[in-house]
């Protein structure tokens, strides 16, 4: 049997801080931030679950949102190919700071970089 890549990074502790590590980077981004709300704690909640789920643990953002239409529920945000680069900017950096790196690394990064890129519904 093969490890998901949750289990390969260390589980929820390591989601947990990942999603920290990102979210710090996000709302002191003059970009990103005007994206978000000033209650930031719902969305992290909301990543960490989904985040979880992505890479191979338990169902959480399912199990309580359904599906993760993802692209539906980002069409009210303004997100162009930008604020997507600058996203995953956010995203590679928190990967560094909690030391993912290697082969699971280069393997979140590329689901990463297509779930971002898939949210883009604005021009520059």
């Amino acid at each position: 049997m093969q490890a998901t890549v949750y289990e390969l990074i260390g589980g929820d502790e390591t989601i947990s801080r990942l999603v920290d590590a990102f979210y710090r980077r996000v709302i002191a981004h003059e970009n990103l931030s005007k994206l978000f709300p000033e209650d930031i704690i719902p969305v992290r909640n909301k990543q960490h679950k989904f985040l979880t789920q992505l890479f191979g643990g338990p169902h959480l953002y399912s199990d309580l949102y359904g599906s993760p239409m993802l692209r539906a529920k980002h069409l009210p945000h303004p997100i162009t190919r930008e604020r997507a680069k600058e996203w995953l900017g956010c995203m590679n950096a928190a990967l560094d700071e909690v030391g993912i790196h290697g082969d699971v690394r280069d393997y979140m990064v590329e689901r990463l970089t297509m779930t971002a890129y898939h949210m883009v519904n604005t021009e520059e």
